[in-house]
């Protein structure tokens, strides 16, 4: 999902702000993980940038552009995960101006989406309507 590129520098500081006010649990889980070069790098890669991008062009596309897109970003979040994202759509800090006008519907089904853990059957993509039994 290469179809913006926010400054990763500016939401890397972004999440360590975050990581400064969580909880006590998530923040030693966190902590303990942000620290290690691989890892932080791969989730503000899969997880951080494309939420992101949802937040930022999930105000201007159609329903079916933003449900393909949420559809191909296949991840799943740790519980501290979802707590240093969900700020991220909730309109907290850096992305102030990108949330502003993002539809609250939209912001819902991405806030579902941070709490899907592993383990989590994904739901399935809305079909057709079911055919009649009668035919």
């Amino acid at each position: 999902m290469k179809l913006f590129k926010f400054p990763a520098a500016a939401l890397e500081k972004a999440i360590h702000k975050r990581l400064l006010t969580l909880a006590s649990p998530h923040r030693e889980w966190f902590a303990e993980r942000w620290q290690q070069k691989p890892y932080r790098k791969a989730f503000v890669e899969r997880k951080a940038m494309p939420l992101v991008t949802l937040v930022s062009k999930g105000k201007t596309w159609d329903d079916a552009t933003f449900n393909e897109v949420l559809a191909e970003w296949d991840v799943t979040f740790h519980e501290a995960e979802t707590e240093v994202l969900s700020p991220l759509v909730q309109g907290d800090g850096l992305l102030q101006l990108m949330q502003k006008n993002l539809p609250a519907e939209r912001a819902a089904v991405l806030l579902e989406r941070l709490r899907r853990r592993p383990g989590d059957v994904a739901p399935a993509a809305p079909t057709a309507a079911p055919a009649d039994p009668n035919d």
